[in-house]
């Protein structure tokens, strides 16, 4: 194996699920600026997750409903200012 290549600022963090709310204490080197007090009485430094295991639906078995329709529009209610509009001359070249 080769030598030095590895991190050596491993220490305890708290991972949060922020869709499900469950928390796990494991080893990583990983950055946080926040902190949260574990069940030990400890402060570990906090890095928040979008989905884990406990959240995931190949784990869960659980498909979770997800409104794509709505982000969609709203992205497009968002953007449509920037839209280029076809001239007669381009709309006319796709037919």
């Amino acid at each position: 194996m080769k030598k030095d290549i590895h991190p050596s600022n491993y220490r305890l963090v708290v991972f949060q699920d922020l869709s499900c709310g469950e928390s796990f204490l494991t080893h990583s080197c990983v950055n946080s600026k926040d902190t949260i007090t574990w069940e030990d009485g400890n402060e570990y430094p906090l890095v928040k997750l979008e989905i884990s295991n406990k959240s995931h639906p190949f784990f869960t078995g659980k498909m979770k409903f997800v409104d794509t329709a709505g982000r969609i529009d709203k992205f497009n209610k968002k953007f449509a200012k920037f839209a280029k509009k076809k001239t007669q001359s381009e709309e006319k070249v796709s037919e």
